[in-house]
């Protein structure tokens, strides 16, 4: 009996690949997650966005970067997504100019 093996059940987890907007909150990212499909009525294929708050426990994911984000337990009121890794780095080298 020795020789049982545990097997542990872990849920699956939605993923989404987004782009981060915003970096400012300790510990928290905005990732926008683009969806793409096609319009019901007129097969026009149509982009829809959506914000994302999501848990970046050593603040390293930054503005631009494309990230996959992973859901989680409730972190706070808005948080229930965690980052899972940075895909792509944002090389762009010029500052957003606020309007």
């Amino acid at each position: 009996m020795a020789d049982t093996v545990e097997i542990k059940k872990v849920a699956n987890r939605k993923e989404r690949t987004g782009e981060v907007v915003s970096d400012k909150m300790t510990k928290t990212i905005v990732v926008r997650v683009e969806r793409r499909f096609q319009h019901a009525q007129f097969k026009k294929v149509v982009r829809q966005y959506r914000k994302f708050y999501a848990h970046d426990e050593k603040s390293e994911a930054k503005v631009g970067d494309r990230v996959r984000i992973e859901e989680t337990r409730p972190l706070s009121k808005l948080k229930t997504w965690r980052l899972v890794e940075i895909i792509e780095r944002n090389t762009d080298t010029t500052p957003a100019v606020s309007a």
